[in-house]
């Protein structure tokens, strides 16, 4: 049998800016879409691959292949070719290129010939954030002061500069996806799943602006099953103070998912969800606590199939 891990993530309550959409004349906007008929703000799964890159690079000897340099903003590579993957070679591929895969392509160089492509599908799958609540509209009005930074004004301006910025206090909910025999290393599943745990900076992080992505309650699913049947199964009842997993407690009324296939982690022990979770047969531990419970879990079930 293949083993899969699966899990679903929510963020802390914060107020979100700065996860730049299209600007709107002198509005910073968020990326929002229409999520079960109204207006959510969203992040990127590719803001989330970003932030896991980085936690990434410091999980083994030798970093990740791609490095993004902060001060000349462009990334580095160790391995651009990517040669590290071909059979003939006697070196570890690097954890981000086995974890995340890449894509380099080359057109056709001459007319009528066709052009190449060397690609490795991501193992570890990660969905868009959307927010647990609806965002109403809520605008700041900002002034930069004169000569802030070079494009904040005209030169010799002396009036401050208006702009606002479109902000959301929500959390975030994103899940994941794994098949660790697809790994080159089959112990990198462990530490993708502690990295996941661990996500800081994503997407509208800045200097002026911080939100924690690290989960304030995770649900990790431990299957054969291929399916993941758990992505975006939290909600809340009470505006996002506390949240709920109606919907994949009613999947285990289905009998589609098995309490002995789960792990619960949350921040507050006193919440609902716990209760709810513990009279259905689920583990519920704090969330550090249930990510190394998955890991352990996970490396026995691989050492047990090699």
């Amino acid at each position: 049998m293949t083993l899969h891990v699966f899990a679903n993530i929510v963020t802390p309550f914060g107020t979100a800016a700065n996860n730049r959409a299209e600007t709107e004349g002198n509005i910073t906007t968020l990326q929002k879409l229409i999520w079960q008929g109204k207006t959510h703000s969203t992040v990127s799964a590719e803001a989330i691959r970003f932030a896991l890159r980085r936690l990434l690079s410091g999980m083994e000897e030798g970093g990740t292949n791609r490095t993004f340099n902060e001060d000349t903003r462009i990334n580095e590579w160790q391995d651009r070719e990517f040669d590290r993957w071909k059979e003939s070679s006697k070196d570890m591929p690097f954890i981000d290129d086995d974890l995340l895969g890449f894509m380099s392509a080359e057109a056709a160089k001459e007319e009528n010939s066709v052009g190449s492509a060397n690609v490795r599908r991501a193992v570890l799958e990660v969905t868009r954030a959307i927010s647990l609540n609806p965002w109403y509209g809520d605008i700041t009005f900002n002034a930069a002061s004169p000569g802030a930074t070079p494009s904040a004004a005209k030169k010799d301006a002396k009036n401050p500069v208006p702009y606002g910025t479109e902000v959301h206090a929500t959390r975030y909910q994103f899940g994941m996806a794994l098949t660790p025999e697809r790994l080159r290393v089959h112990s990198r599943a462990a530490q993708a799943v502690r990295a996941m745990g661990h996500l800081r900076t994503v997407a509208g992080n800045h200097g002026r602006f911080l939100y924690d992505f690290s989960p304030d309650a995770i649900v990790l699913r431990i299957t054969d099953d291929p399916a993941p049947r758990l992505l975006y199964c939290f909600g809340t009842d009470d505006d996002g103070k506390t949240v709920n997993a109606a919907a994949l407690l009613a999947r285990m009324e289905a009998h589609d998912v098995q309490a002995n296939e789960l792990i619960l982690g949350v921040s507050d022990l006193h919440w609902k969800i716990a209760a709810d979770f513990k009279e259905k047969g689920v583990e519920v531990l704090g969330v550090k606590a249930a990510i190394e419970k998955a890991c352990g879990i996970i490396d026995e079930q691989l050492s047990a199939a090699e």
